[in-house]
């Protein structure tokens, strides 16, 4: 991983606190597990010591992972957003062309995305297929269902 990640003051403070809390809280509850797993015995046959090692490394790699994201965050300025298009950050108001619904999402990082809140990540076909459009244009974009035909009703922060 070598690309910038854009993401906003709140989606880097849920970052920091995951890593907080992978440190301070889960590490040490897995290193105590261990610990009685070893006070119990015999290794080669301790389920519950391979299965504590086991949620270790895991608990590792997710920290790693973690903060490697960190280190490539940077934090989106907010003052220089745009409505004129569509960029990150961005609230975007659709149609579908074909069945006049409409929705409504805003463009966030992948870190940050959560369908249930209504943010796309910016990776999506959709959000890749608006970025740099403008009100009244009208978007063909390829999903995994197939083509669909947006059109942008309204671009606001």
């Amino acid at each position: 991983m070598s690309k910038v990640i854009y993401i906003t003051a709140e989606g880097l403070q849920k970052l920091k606190d995951e890593i907080n809390h992978l440190e301070t809280v889960v590490r040490p509850a897995i290193s105590k597990q261990i610990g009685e797993a070893i006070d119990k015995g015999d290794l080669s046959e301790n389920a519950e010591y391979d299965a504590a090692k086991e949620q270790q490394g895991l608990t590792e790699m997710k920290i790693s992972q973690l903060k490697t994201t960190l280190a490539f965050s940077r934090i989106i300025d907010e003052s220089k957003i745009d409505t004129s298009s569509v960029q990150m950050l961005n609230t975007v108001k659709l149609k579908n062309v074909k069945n006049n619904a409409t929705m409504e999402y805003t463009i966030v990082s992948a870190r940050e995305a959560n369908v249930r809140e209504k943010k796309i990540s910016v990776d999506t076909p959709i959000a890749k297929g608006l970025i740099g459009k403008k009100v009244g244009d009208i978007v063909e974009i390829d999903i995994p269902a197939g083509k669909i035909e947006l059109e942008v009703l309204s671009i606001t922060y």
